[in-house]
């Protein structure tokens, strides 16, 4: 069975799928036409209906939930990981809602947390994760919303956090942080997505016996990182939920739905 498959070059994906997309694993029959994509493109894909198999933010789950559901192998969920709210200048959360606001993508679940955290900012630039910090730095921006690598990176730029929101969703709910997940479309057969959902656990599993080795693969899509930051990326992203999501996995994500439709 073919599929096509969505995920994004970023370390945590390419670390969970590497062995499943390069053959490293029995895929039992199962063959990827994979897509490598900034997040939002994948969100926005979604919203289409364009791919049978995709990483998502778990904030645009409402939107696609009468086409796909959710697996409980791949996501990216935790503690410590959440969106950082960063800016050039020294800012005080009062001041936040006065500002321009750099966001990595409407659809984004570090928007939904920004959202939740700051509901009276309405001032948002929407631009691609990897250009915010510079945006912040130029003056394009007060203040940034940013993710993935960003995290290590802010502070060799000389920019400040004003707010970690991963912090401030954990003290305020007590549950982790649901950032993205695996999505597989409603209509493939339910013994195909179970079967599916074990390879990406197997996958994963196969990453993690040869780590802290990291594949060409890994290595080859995340451009201009060092392999420490690399490291760091995957540490801070994939974890025990990445194997499996698990009940405090699913009520972390049933509470973020709930802020979501408020």
């Amino acid at each position: 069975m073919n599929l096509t498959l969505g995920f994004s070059p970023c370390p945590n994906d390419t670390f969970i799928f590497d062995a499943l997309v390069n053959n490293k694993i029995n895929t039992n029959g199962f063959s990827f036409d994979t897509r490598l994509e900034d997040v939002e493109t994948l969100n926005n894909w979604a919203i289409q209906g364009k791919l049978d198999v995709t990483k998502l933010s778990f904030a645009v789950y409402l939107k696609v939930k009468d086409q796909y559901d959710l697996l409980n192998s791949g996501s990216a969920l935790g503690r410590g990981c959440g969106p950082l709210l960063i800016s050039k200048e020294p800012l005080a959360p009062e001041e936040v809602k006065n500002k321009t606001i750099a966001i990595p993508g409407e659809n984004t679940t570090a928007n939904l947390l920004f959202s939740i955290a700051f509901p009276e900012a309405k001032n948002k630039k929407i631009m691609v994760f990897s250009d915010i910090e510079n945006a912040v730095l130029n003056g394009e921006a007060d203040a940034g919303v940013i993710i993935h690598e960003n995290r290590f990176t802010y502070q060799l730029k000389g920019l400040k956090k004003v707010m970690d929101m991963g912090e401030y969703w954990e003290q305020t709910t007590g549950n982790p942080i649901p950032l993205g997940g695996i999505f597989i479309k409603k209509d493939i057969a339910p013994e195909k997505r179970a079967a599916l959902d074990q390879l990406i656990h197997e996958s994963l599993q196969h990453a993690y016996s040869q780590y802290p080795v990291l594949s060409d693969y890994v290595k080859s899509h995340a451009q201009e990182m060092d392999e420490a930051v690399m490291r760091q990326h995957i540490d801070l992203y994939v974890n025990q939920f990445s194997l499996d999501l698990g009940e405090e996995g699913h009520k972390a994500v049933d509470a973020l739905m709930a802020a979501a439709k408020r």
